[in-house]
């Protein structure tokens, strides 16, 4: 046990953790030369083309350090704030953390609470500074960042390149001198930490593990004390870049397991793993079941296609566990379902992979987030909004809290006053503000998550010139002044296109909706009247003018009632056909109302 190491490498986006894995993976010879590729851990097309790390993924390297035999096993986690629980769980795997920092853009929000994260579970630091090569590195002052941030001396922050390979040598040698290994008592009771889980179509879920205590070996009948059930350990094995097959793991090692699950919604990650025969008492702390953050309604194109987007929807879940989805209807769009997702990137991978894995074109509605509203029957009874129509009506309802957050951003001081403004339109509240260096500032905002859902990143990277980074964490429920406007299409409502707002934006929302969808449906043969309304008050309202045939071409000269019979006859047809006419909604439509603010 005194020869293993287990670390993770924890950074903000693009600061170099999955290069700085391969060249790892390159150093110690855990990879031949043809199977060398650039991003070598991430295996999904879509982490590959965007360059982002999605799931988290565990290897083992063995590596000789002064005539001794080392392992080594490595976990890369993803960077981006949707994912954070998926790192907390890889953190609570590990004695230490490699934490990188890029040269040129220094820390960012992501990099001080995957740090802080890190801190919890007392890991051993061992801070990277990556990318010296580049041009724009500036590594005297970053260096100086991160031991104001850590309190180390400057000697321990180790100068790596990850895509040229200089410092490799140096953070193997740190790994080992300042990691400790790993504790826990090989001849106890088993427990073992669930890290992470994927779906294999041939095997069923394959779950890796990390042992605190005790020991696992095949064939031994198994304990999941999050669901209570049972299961056999029909294979158990390390993790090399394929799987390596063992009869026995201990206490301190990772490994992989395979048990015929079928449903990848039985192995939730942070789960304890225990033996059935002679189970552990205690679970591993830090287990809770993912929530999802944000929730949009996804509908096929063609009606016809429900029943197949409903087994894609269910495909995608075996490999995402963090994906919820329950059967809905709309007037407007048919049979769909509400999703719930971890946040907006979430929502777009998911959006990404139905149609590149599944040929599955979809309509997604406007994502809103969870509120919880009290009526005046029973004050005490929680109903559950997800869905703008679920909010009871505004006469029985006593009031509706909703979920804020804790954002943390961090930029340069020249764009302090952008990102204030940016966030108190959001509704937000200031907290905190502090100054890391002359340059650099961090505000601490309370903010409701609603406000954040749509484009405020994309927004706070625009007042900042991409230079802001974000970050943010729930703090629960908090009462506010919610109403719901319904837009109506030529009397109808769509609701679909229903958000619920607060009371101070809602005539501004109104009016923006109205404007942008008179924009974006096409003419037809009757006036088409958009009104936006809360209850029964219209609060704005665009028309849009009908396409008309000009009857009186034929009619040069002679009597007015002549033109005035034949303007009469088309007045009397285009009333029959507003009555009878339904208006087609394209799909950009549903997606502009997001961007109301281009």
């Amino acid at each position: 046990m005194k020869n293993i190491r287990n670390f993770c490498i924890i950074a903000h986006i693009d600061h170099g953790k999955s290069t700085l894995a391969d060249r790892l993976l390159d150093f110690t010879g855990s990879v031949t030369e043809r199977e060398k590729q650039d991003q070598l851990l991430d295996n999904m097309d879509l982490e590959r083309e965007r360059g982002i790390t999605i799931k988290s993924h565990a290897i083992q390297m063995d590596y000789v350090h002064n005539g001794e035999p080392f392992v080594l096993n490595l976990i890369d986690t993803p960077g981006h704030v949707d994912f954070s629980y998926e790192v907390s769980r890889s953190i609570a795997a590990c004695e230490g953390a490699l934490l990188v920092v890029d040269a040129a853009q220094s820390i960012q929000a992501q990099t001080i609470s995957n740090l802080y994260l890190a801190l919890e579970h007392d890991l051993e630091i061992i801070p990277v500074l990556n990318k010296v090569d580049l041009p724009s590195a500036n590594p005297e002052e970053v260096t100086d960042d991160i031991v104001d941030l850590l309190g180390c001396d400057p000697e321990e922050v180790i100068p790596a390149s990850a895509k040229t390979g200089i410092g490799i040598k140096d953070i193997l040698t740190a790994i080992i001198d300042r990691i400790p290994a790993p504790e826990g008592d090989s001849s106890g009771q088993l427990q073992a930490l669930v890290f992470d889980s994927v779906y294999n179509p041939f095997r069923g879920v394959e779950t890796y593990f990390r042992i605190l205590n005790g020991e696992l070996k095949k064939g031994q009948k198994i304990k999941f004390m999050a669901t209570g059930k049972d299961y056999f350990a029909d294979e158990i094995g390390t993790l090399k870049l394929t799987q390596r097959p063992k009869q026995i793991i201990s206490t301190g090692d990772v490994g992989y397991l395979i048990t015929g699950i079928k449903d990848a919604r039985e192995v939730k990650v942070g789960d304890t793993i225990t033996l059935a025969e002679n189970p552990s008492q205690d679970a591993i702390a830090g287990f809770e079941d993912v929530k999802p953050m944000v929730f949009a309604g996804i509908y096929p194109v063609d009606t016809e296609d429900f029943e197949e987007l409903r087994s894609s929807m269910e495909k995608l879940q075996l490999n995402d566990a963090s994906l919820v989805f329950t059967p809905e209807s709309s007037a407007a769009l048919g049979f769909g379902f509400r999703c719930g997702f971890l946040g907006m990137l979430h929502m777009e991978i998911i959006q990404e992979r139905l149609e590149r894995e599944f040929n599955m074109t979809v309509i997604t509605t406007v994502p809103n987030v969870s509120y919880h509203a009290f009526t005046n029957k029973n004050p005490d009874d929680v109903v559950i909004v997800n869905n703008p129509t679920d909010l009871p009506e505004p006469s029985t309802l006593n009031r509706v809290e909703e979920p804020y957050i804790k954002a943390t951003i961090i930029t340069k001081s020249d764009f302090v006053g952008n990102v204030m403004s940016l966030c108190i339109d959001k509704r937000g509240q200031i907290t905190n503000q502090t100054y890391l260096t002359t340059e650099r500032v961090e505000l601490n905002f309370d903010m409701p998550l609603a406000e954040i859902v749509f484009d405020f990143y994309d927004r706070l990277k625009t007042v900042s010139k991409g230079y802001a980074s974000f970050d943010y964490s729930p703090i629960g429920m908090r009462s506010s002044k919610l109403v719901r406007v319904d837009i109506l299409l030529n009397g109808q409502t769509v609701d679909a296109l229903s958000a619920l707002v607060h009371a101070d934006n809602a005539y501004n929302i109104g009016k923006k909706m109205c404007e942008k969808l008179k924009e974006l449906i096409p003419r037809q043969q009757f006036d088409i009247p958009i009104q936006a309304a809360i209850g029964a008050k219209i609060i704005s309202r665009e028309t849009i003018k009908a396409l008309r045939k000009d009857v009186t071409a034929k009619c040069y000269g002679g009597d007015i009632s002549r033109k005035r019979k034949l303007l009469e006859k088309q007045k009397k047809g285009k009333k029959r056909m507003r009555q009878v006419g339904n208006v087609e909604i394209p799909q950009q439509a549903f997606m502009a109302v997001l961007k109301l603010n281009d």
